[in-house]
């Protein structure tokens, strides 16, 4: 997995000379906010950078147990990985 901070979603393969380069340019990064809460990629765990949006991981997390719970009754698997997830945070 990587340690990338944001992650942008769509964006095409770039080479290793690419890579190295973004990897310099990375200690120069702009912000990226979450167009949900509006927090900025240093104040959060990771950050998912879409075609004209952002989603940050605890926003991620909130729509999906939504998503889940929405029927009241999420799947054992589900409530494994929510269990699993919530067990590390506090």
């Amino acid at each position: 997995m990587s340690d990338e901070k944001v992650v942008s979603l769509g964006a095409k393969k770039k080479s290793l000379t690419e890579e190295k380069h973004q990897q310099e340019d990375n200690t120069n990064q702009d912000l990226v906010y979450c167009s949900f809460c509006g927090r900025p990629n240093t104040q959060v765990i990771k950050m998912v950078k879409g075609p004209g949006v952002n989603i940050c991981s605890e926003c991620a997390m909130i729509a999906v147990q939504y998503l889940i719970l929405q029927d009241r009754m999420p799947s054992a698997e589900a409530q494994h990985i929510l269990d699993a997830f919530w067990g590390k945070v506090r």
